[in-house]
């Protein structure tokens, strides 16, 4: 038989606070997007303009 760790009192609530917190993030983030308030995360605007930089050198440089 495998031993069971003893209940603390509390132990269920706070992962469910946890839980209804992420899932509230979530819910508010999605309604955010629906309204139009969508924005490209930073780094992947800096990988856009990486690229792009990247590619014009490497044909000035193969040209």
């Amino acid at each position: 038989m495998i031993p069971q760790p003893p209940h603390r009192p509390g132990q269920g609530t706070e992962r469910q606070g946890w839980l209804e917190r992420r899932r509230d993030k979530i819910r508010a983030e999605i309604e955010r997007n629906r309204r139009g308030e969508y924005t490209v995360p930073t780094w992947v605007l800096a990988l856009a303009l990486a690229l792009i930089v990247g590619a014009w050198v490497t044909l000035i440089i193969l040209a």
